[in-house]
């Protein structure tokens, strides 16, 4: 036992070294420009009065994953939608009461066509999919991470959705090398193709997120990354509950432009916004 202390005492040691040399690194590269919702008004309660008041609904994909379950947390909080529809391969099971008016829409996402009517009638749509490589292999992240989304959105369109809100990732590039990052670019892409009246497309950087049971490698990275975000949390990692503050505070908002990016540094200004 004493040995396993002294060796977890090292590690930690060196983990904590190693962090602040390379968060030191990083942040000299770091884009450190203002972001352009860095001086907005925290308070948001105008905004989100006057959007509850349009009586819109929407949809969530993803709301079993990390960013998805606290979006729809969010957006339970700050109640702007008067209906909520979950779209997702299995029906979810929730204990609050603030959860019970809630509309669940099982589709298989290999024959999504056979389900456009879960998609109908909505105004505002979140997409929070995906996967990984290491979990579905090469394919199976295509398939899902492009495919599954990229249709999606088709359907969305087809069905009146006019505002579509992507979770993406920092540093997609359709013309990278790297697998993810260019399926993330490609996906951005062809979902601009569609013309949503408004489209917002997010790029967190690493994503932190305390989970309440984790192996001894994910409790290295957060202990790594939670570290490396007091440096350099405007451009390279930002909490889960920021993002999703972040997707609904910009819901309320009217951007010049139909399509755009918000990068890791405007997720961290805008959730910090405060709403209701």
């Amino acid at each position: 036992m004493k040995l396993l202390c002294s060796t977890l005492g090292k590690a930690t040691w060196i983990l904590t070294v190693t962090v602040a040399i390379v968060a030191a690194v990083l942040h000299y590269f770091a884009d450190t420009s203002p972001s352009k919702y860095s001086s907005m008004a925290e308070d948001m309660k105008t905004l989100e009065e006057k959007f509850r008041g349009q009586n819109k609904s929407c949809f969530i994909l993803g709301a079993s994953g990390e960013t998805g379950k606290v979006l729809l947390q969010e957006l339970l909080e700050r109640n702007i939608f008067s209906k909520i529809t979950l779209i997702g391969r299995r029906q979810l099971s929730f204990e609050d009461k603030a959860y019970e008016n809630l509309i669940q829409e099982v589709v298989d996402f290999e024959k999504l066509d056979d389900y456009a009517a879960a998609f109908n009638g909505h105004d505002v749509g979140y997409c929070c999919l995906g996967t990984t490589r290491a979990k579905a292999g090469a394919d199976g992240f295509v398939r899902v991470d492009h495919d599954y989304v990229l249709k999606s959105a088709e359907l969305a369109k087809a069905g009146g959705c006019s505002q579509f809100h992507l979770e993406s990732s920092r540093g997609a590039d359709k013309k990278s090398s790297f697998l993810y990052l260019k399926v993330k670019g490609q996906v951005e892409a062809e979902i601009e193709e569609l013309g949503f009246d408004r489209l917002a497309i997010y790029r967190p950087g690493v994503l932190l997120v305390d989970r309440q049971e984790s192996r001894p490698g994910e409790w290295l990275a957060r202990k790594f990354f939670g570290a490396f975000s007091a440096v350099c949390s405007n451009s390279m990692s930002i909490s889960i509950q920021a993002v999703a503050k972040a997707m609904v505070s910009n819901t309320l908002l009217q951007p010049e432009q139909k399509a755009e990016i918000l990068e890791n540094k405007d997720l961290a200004s805008l959730g910090k916004v405060k709403g209701k």
